[in-house]
């Protein structure tokens, strides 16, 4: 059972957020890669999802999402692994509210818990989450998120605080 893309409308979003975000990916596939690191600015709002990554000073992704198109712009040398449907997916998890996710979610699947620490399970194996997402802090703030995919074998950890700036 292939895991849902939950492509969901930013009309849905309860609150708003400009963060300035650290993203740590390791891999949990056995394989001893490093962790990759890359810093992002993150702003959601009812109108949209709008991401910019940088690693070693220059922007590698730029990504927009509407609720109706994801418009995006890679660096050639941003690797083939940085999936934007699995990055739009994984925000979606944490940011949107969990009964509009409920909602959006195919037959088989089922997602449970409080909005800091929710799972999405396949099936009926209640004892082997698919996905474990654990939040600690204000999502529109200062933010601990971890999110752990035991289908696509990664960590994912979100350390998030507010853009100086805003919008």
């Amino acid at each position: 059972m292939p895991l849902p893309m939950l492509r969901l409308s930013p009309a849905l979003l309860e609150r708003d957020a400009s963060l300035s975000q650290r993203l740590t990916v390791t891999p949990l596939d056995g394989s001893g890669r490093a962790p990759q690191v890359v810093d992002v600015q993150l702003e959601i709002d009812r109108e949209g999802l709008r991401l910019a990554a940088f690693a070693i000073g220059q922007r590698v992704l730029l990504m927009q999402w509407d609720g109706r198109e994801l418009k995006t712009q890679r660096h050639p040398r941003l690797p083939v692994e940085v999936d934007e449907q699995r990055m739009l997916r994984d925000m979606t998890l944490v940011y949107w509210p969990a009964a509009a996710l409920r909602g959006a979610l195919p037959r088989g699947w089922t997602l449970r818990g409080t909005p800091e620490h929710h799972e999405l399970i396949a099936g009926a194996d209640l004892a082997h989450p698919v996905i474990d997402v654990a939040v600690s802090g204000d999502l529109a703030g200062d933010s601990r998120i971890v999110i752990t995919n035991q289908r696509e074998h990664y960590r994912l950890l979100i350390e998030s605080r507010p853009l100086e700036s805003g919008r």
